[in-house]
């Protein structure tokens, strides 16, 4: 069974444990840059870096971020006061990435300043930017990593504003990991000099937002329209609205940005119909819980829906949470799965596979295995399944 690594209280602020970290990340590595989104998390990395690099003589602070083109137009002026900065090195990449497109089941992945849609782009490209991509290959993010950073840049530590309290997959990335500084990831190949580096994993949405008031920092004012219309703090989101996470959200870009709506409606497959209906059992997000009959369990309830699918839908159902159950063995070291409480290492219980069997005979339900468990942990995110 794996460790799980215990929370401890120490007398420091978040932001003071931040510093120690980049200090020791400055004498560590050969290159520290930050992956930079706009957002509030990456505003906190990047502020505590440059305090660091200033206090170190290593200025200026490498920083890259990759422009997904349908975010709202306080996110491109911020980014643009960021590049404007003397004591910031900013390479700013506007390349067709691959993002999830949860809003259509034809169209399931969209392709973010892809040439051939320049006619349907949410708006032009900027100034002065990279476009040139290796080898014409279009991936997601996290396969662009090894490209950025060559062998000639020594060790690498890409600084990403992730906070365990957003997800338990976050928090068990953190929870679990063996060995060495929590915060610090171990590199994969083909690029084990390029390590992934957490620095303020144990910052609270209220720390992030207190930071900028106290500071003096700069921030995305994108926030502050989403604050108008009634969005709480820990909900507001500026990356495009489209994947599964995010996808409940889409409804609020229409009230807040109705210019960059009207395009994004054109430039992504299912965007209106996902606006109306995301919060509906027609997405799945919408899906209560039933109340558990006396003298059953939550996987009695599951197989019993199961029964009551056709046969087609059963099947894809049932694929669906073998999966689950599988990853959960897995993960576990074959610990049995939970009634009603969500392991802490896995995430999963019959309580949350349940949902599965429940929307299998829906369009939701008809997907594929890998989308129905993100599903399943949207759920667990937004407090549909507790």
């Amino acid at each position: 069974m794996a460790r799980i690594n215990k929370k401890q209280t120490v007398d420091k602020s978040t932001r003071e444990l931040t510093l120690e970290r980049f200090d020791y990340l400055y004498d560590r590595f050969d290159t520290v840059s930050i992956a930079f989104s706009g957002g509030k998390d990456s505003t906190a990395v990047l502020n505590c870096a440059i305090e660091v690099a200033t206090a170190k003589k290593r200025l200026p602070v490498e920083v890259v971020t990759f422009d997904e083109e349908a975010i709202p137009p306080e996110t491109v002026e911020y980014m643009e006061r960021v590049r404007q900065r003397d004591d910031v090195a900013f390479r700013w990449f506007c390349v067709p990435i691959e993002h999830r497109n949860a809003c259509s089941n034809s169209q399931p992945y969209w392709y973010c300043w892809a040439p051939e849609d320049r006619h349907k782009w949410c708006r032009e490209l900027p100034e002065k930017v990279i476009t040139d991509i290796p080898g014409g290959k279009r991936s997601g993010i996290p396969d662009y990593i090894p490209w950025l950073f060559g062998p000639e840049k020594g060790t690498v530590a890409n600084c990403m504003g992730i906070r365990t309290q957003e997800s338990m997959t976050r928090f068990r990335h953190i929870a679990t990991k063996k060995g060495g500084s929590a915060f610090i990831m171990p590199g994969k190949s083909p690029a084990k000099h390029i390590q992934n580096v957490y620095p303020i994993y144990d910052w609270t949405t209220e720390d992030v937002w207190l930071a900028p008031e106290r500071f003096g920092w700069d921030y995305n004012r994108a926030y502050d329209v989403m604050a108008k219309v009634g969005t709480p703090l820990s909900l507001q989101r500026c990356c495009p609205p489209f994947g599964e996470q995010p996808l409940r959200g889409l409804w609020k870009f229409k009230q807040c940005w109705p210019e960059l709506w009207a395009k994004m409606v054109g430039r992504v497959h299912g965007a209106a119909t996902a606006a109306r209906y995301a919060n509906t059992e027609l997405y799945g997000t919408g899906v209560k819980n039933d109340e558990l009959p006396d003298g059953m369990t939550w996987r009695e309830l599951t197989m019993n829906a199961l029964t009551k699918l056709t046969p087609v839908s059963r099947k894809e159902a049932a694929d669906a949470i073998a999966g689950c159950v599988s990853s959960h063995r897995k993960r576990t070291r074959n610990r049995p799965m939970p009634d009603d409480e969500p392991d802490p290492q896995s995430g999963f219980c019959w309580k949350t596979l349940y949902i599965a069997a429940k929307i299998g005979g829906n369009k939701f339900g008809r997907q594929s295995q890998k989308m129905v468990t993100k599903a399943i942990q949207v759920r667990m995110k937004n407090g549909i399944l507790k």
